[in-house]
């Protein structure tokens, strides 16, 4: 498997909106994976009745927030200050891809 890409309902989030998780194989970025997988993940989305997704990433996170970038989604929320399993404190970017494109 080179990658995957999941996306469903969060607490957070209307439920017109699906949050989406973006993984690729480490060595095998940039090789338009990710890209393939967005567009079946929007056909889905948009079958499934989603009207927008979500994506949030790690503000140091500059491959996460390039690619979503590079989709189309627009910055429209940011989280700041958030601690992580670890005890690490980082900010969170929400991205917001309307699915009426």
């Amino acid at each position: 498997m080179l990658g995957f890409q999941h996306i469903g309902p969060h607490p957070d989030l209307p439920p017109e909106a699906a949050d989406i998780a973006t993984f690729v194989r480490l060595g095998q970025t940039g090789l338009g994976i990710g890209s393939k997988l967005f567009e079946a993940t929007k056909r889905r989305a948009r079958r499934i009745g989603y009207k927008w997704i979500n994506a949030t990433i790690r503000a140091d996170n500059d491959s996460g927030l390039t690619y979503y970038q590079s989709k189309g989604f627009e910055d429209c929320r940011r989280l700041p200050d958030t601690v992580l399993a670890d005890g690490t404190t980082v900010d969170r970017i929400c991205k917001r891809y309307d699915l009426s494109r």
